[in-house]
């Protein structure tokens, strides 16, 4: 039995939205009849993919410039949807960054700060802002990274901000519970714009040890993120969902 997920007339904000996993989620949207606000940082980025998403699907989109880092931004983020739609219903948080450095000891607090800025403060401000004005039955879906679990030395800035977004989905969910869900997808590897620095005949080898054997392609975060957003998950929330080949169920 197939079910269909209809998000007719629900408006979505996607935080990095214009590339990666974030524009594979705006077009599953728009698909499922959801209005989309596309959010990055590069304005022009985010107008071609919304208009791309009203004449593809028929919704209305709007691009919108914004770094999700900046505090004060998020304000003015926020209060643009609603001067655009009136209504906020989904919120994802998938904006991310992980700059890399040669090791621990060079890492830089500019880096740090950077990492912090938009993988963990970024969620916490905008969902904080946006929450006590959604629809109810709001849900916030941040994106998180397998790294949160498995930490290594190579990321483990980026590894701990997203530790900090795990934590942040469960106190998101007691704070803003009944009337809006959080939860968070765990993404694995995934093969996006950004996949060349590691996705090497090394790693392709490595992989066929994991129980699915592969990195995903972007389209199958599309499943978890429907979920989320939909009324298919109205009794879920503070969860962490590994979307990851089975990559953490190993020892």
């Amino acid at each position: 039995m197939s079910v269909a997920i209809d998000l007719t007339g629900r408006v979505v904000l996607v935080t990095g939205g214009s590339r990666g996993l974030g524009l594979e989620m705006c077009q599953a949207f728009a698909r499922a009849g959801a209005h989309v606000v596309v959010a990055s940082r590069k304005a022009d980025a985010c107008r071609e993919v919304a208009e791309k998403l009203t004449r593809d699907s028929g919704v209305r989109s709007v691009g919108v410039g914004a770094h999700v880092g900046d505090w004060a931004g998020g304000e003015a983020l926020v209060d643009t949807v609603f001067e655009e739609f009136g209504r906020l219903d989904v919120l994802v948080n998938n904006a991310g960054i992980a700059p890399m450095y040669e090791s621990l000891e060079t890492a830089t607090e500019q880096l740090f700060d950077k990492t912090f800025d938009v993988n963990l403060k970024g969620p916490f401000r905008l969902s904080t802002l946006a929450a006590p004005r959604m629809s109810d039955g709001g849900s916030i879906v941040n994106v998180s990274s397998i790294a949160s679990v498995r930490p290594k030395t190579s990321d483990l800035v980026y590894a701990a901000a997203k530790a900090g977004l795990n934590t942040l989905t469960k106190g998101l969910a007691q704070a803003y519970g009944p009337r809006i869900r959080c939860n968070t997808i765990m993404a694995g590897p995934f093969l996006t714009d950004l996949s060349d620095v590691w996705y090497t005949d090394e790693w392709r080898e490595r992989a066929k040890s994991f129980p699915l054997g592969r990195a995903g392609e972007p389209r199958e975060i599309v499943g978890a993120a429907l979920y989320y957003a939909s009324d298919l998950s109205s009794f879920t929330t503070g969860t962490v969902l590994p979307v990851d080949g089975g990559r953490t169920a190993m020892s």
